[in-house]
């Protein structure tokens, strides 16, 4: 028998919205991790606002619905709102009730900045770490680094003489001019972004196109591939190497010696000299060539089986990398400025250390 289609214009529901979540869905996983390290974060959220005045959204529920945009590859806020009016499932994991009101898209990003002024991102990274570190996931002795190109959110009609920066309109068009940049030199000494000012013009390889990009690098556990440390600058010559070294100075000082691994592009004499000074032992792959017949590191250091390990490993950071431009959200930003990718690039590694993390408690692999 066909069952009739009468539209039903109001609905009276006695099912809980917890019923409503499966026993197995993989975001009660990352709740149970993320409840317990926002309540460790409260005193420093307390510190962030008022006593007087008019409450503003909950930082814990700002944080969740973020950990959301990321999870769920949402690419604006303004659509983030839009699915926490009618997914239960995102109410359920923001903490919202059904019947509360939804925030304007505008009051949440500005709610938003106020994380960004308070360094929420890098804290949240260190209590995701210590969530970890009590599980027994993490090594605290063998670590990878690495970095990749971000593209930024700025166009190469941005991209302008810094002593000249109005846009150059061939067809009377103010708001997108046509542009001609044949046989026109640009370089970022002379160039800069109007859009994203602290984007610099460069390309992943000879044979690639230059694009306005951030240069995003992070520190590995090789352990599990958890993220320990990021660091977002302007890319360039030295870029990459001087933040791998940076990173490794903010490791808590150990007995034991601990090793790095790294590509060919970390076999200078500076950055080798710079891990042996931290009492790292520099796992980094030789880069011998015909122009280049000797490497930074030599057979004191490659004959050893833990050499071996450490370069088998390293490839872990590629996952990383993959999973945060795929489904994070970082392989074209939506955010301006070094401060704010900073942040969020922080947050999307943090996001994935839970993802991650809830895999591994899965498996079994904890301690």
């Amino acid at each position: 028998m066909r069952g009739p289609d009468h539209p039903q214009t109001t609905l009276f529901s006695y099912v809980s919205i917890e019923d409503r979540i499966p026993a197995d869905h993989p975001l009660r996983a990352i709740q149970a991790l993320v409840n317990p390290l926002l309540a460790e974060l409260s005193p420093r959220f307390q510190a962030m606002y008022a006593t007087l005045g008019r409450p503003s959204i909950p930082p814990e529920r700002l944080l969740r619905a973020l950990l959301l945009q990321i999870l769920f590859t949402i690419r604006s806020e303004r659509q983030l709102m839009e699915q926490l009016n009618y997914n239960l499932l995102f109410r359920w994991f923001v903490g919202l009730n059904p019947d509360d009101a939804v925030w304007v898209p505008t009051v949440f990003t500005k709610n938003r900045d106020r994380l960004l002024d308070g360094n929420i991102a890098d804290a949240f990274l260190h209590a995701v770490l210590q969530a970890a570190d009590t599980r027994g996931l993490l090594s605290h002795e063998h670590f990878t680094v690495d970095g990749t190109l971000l593209e930024a959110w700025a166009s190469q009609k941005s991209f302008r003489p810094k002593g000249d920066p109005t846009p150059p309109s061939s067809d009377g068009d103010p708001s997108n001019p046509t542009v001609n940049f044949r046989q026109e030199k640009r370089s970022n000494a002379t160039h800069q972004s109007v859009t994203d000012p602290d984007a610099r013009l460069t390309r992943k390889s000879g044979n690639t196109a230059a694009l306005l990009c951030h240069l995003g690098s992070v520190l590995m556990d090789n352990r599990h591939g958890l993220i320990v440390a990021t660091d977002v600058r302007p890319p360039g010559g030295t870029a990459e190497r001087e933040a791998g070294a940076e990173m490794l100075t903010t490791l808590e000082p150990r007995a034991r010696r601990r090793t790095l691994g790294a590509d060919k592009g970390y076999d200078t004499p500076d950055f080798v000299a710079d891990v042996r000074a931290c009492g790292t032992s520099p796992h980094v792959s030789p880069n011998i060539h015909a122009r280049r017949p000797r490497s930074a590191i030599d057979g004191r250091t490659t004959r050893h089986a833990g050499f071996a390990v450490s370069q088998r490993k390293r490839k872990l950071v590629e996952e990383g990398f993959g999973w945060g431009k795929t489904i994070g959200g970082l392989r074209k930003l939506h955010h301006r400025g070094r401060e704010k990718v900073g942040w969020i690039f922080t947050f999307t590694n943090a996001a994935y250390n839970l993802v991650r993390m809830r895999t591994l408690i899965r498996a079994g692999v904890c301690a």
